[in-house]
């Protein structure tokens, strides 16, 4: 039976409440796997599993319900190992590099801060800084909309501009907001968003956070910010060397 695994913390974690239970129909009880200082928190895993949303819940709920009497390095929805023994071999072989991570993770968590710009906006600064773009506009305008080249030459040069904003403006994003955060994350570009950036924030230093992402909001109009969070720390795990090896990695239970 191959091992579904939710996390790792140490073994002096305060034991799971009775009943846990997580991914697969029926839902699999959740147990903990001992090696040493570390732990893994565990079921076994489901056949044929899918990034559900009844299946996803279930993992972020493990993890929230572990995490809330200590650190826990979070897995990713999907991790799967051949056996319990894998999973133990694993603590033990990395043991320094797990005893590690869960110190400087303790009592930290994610954000995720996405920025796109906001079309409105966004077309009427570049309008306003570049006079080329005013002058081609006025006369289209007065020639009656102008003719088709006219329009294309138009719509590049906007196009032209709000691409040349683009990384000035993802960083006016990230420096805003770094001060209140112990590490950065870069995640995956993706169609649409200037930032896709993940930030370690100490829990108490949370409401701060969330105040520069506010005050970064009301600086920067002509940008839309999307935060999602307190989430697990998944984006400071060190997937590549963290993960049990043998593992599937599916979706990010913490993902939008």
């Amino acid at each position: 039976m191959s091992t579904y695994v939710y996390g790792i913390t140490a073994a002096s974690h305060p034991a799971l409440a009775e009943g846990l239970a997580g991914v697969g129909e029926p839902p699999r009880p959740v147990r903990v796997l001992t090696a040493g200082d570390l732990a893994a928190v565990v079921s076994d895993a489901p056949e044929n599993l899918r990034p559900k949303r009844k299946d996803l819940l279930a993992h972020q709920n493990v993890l929230s319900e572990a995490g809330a009497d200590g650190c826990v390095l979070p897995m990713r929805f999907g991790s799967v190992a051949p056996d319990d023994d894998a999973v133990t071999g694993v603590l033990t072989e990395r043991a320094e590099h797990y005893a590690e991570r869960l110190r400087e993770l303790d009592n930290k968590v994610e954000y995720n801060v996405k920025a796109s710009h906001n079309e409105d906006a966004i077309l009427h600064r570049v309008m306003s800084e570049n006079p080329d773009i005013r002058a081609q506009a006025e006369a289209n305008r007065q020639s009656g909309g102008g003719s088709y080249d006219d329009k294309i030459r138009l719509g590049e040069m906007v196009a032209a501009a709000v691409k040349a904003r683009e990384a000035d403006d993802a960083a006016q994003v990230v420096n805003a907001v770094e001060g209140e955060a112990a590490a950065i994350s870069q995640g995956p570009e993706s169609t649409g968003w200037l930032v896709n950036a993940s930030f370690l924030v100490d829990r108490d230093a949370a409401a701060r956070f969330l105040e520069t992402v506010e005050q970064a909001r009301q600086d920067l109009p002509h940008l839309e910010l999307r935060v999602n969070g307190p989430l697990p720390p998944y984006s400071f795990v060190e997937p590549g060397p963290a993960e049990p090896a043998g593992t599937t990695a599916g979706a990010d239970a913490g993902a939008e």
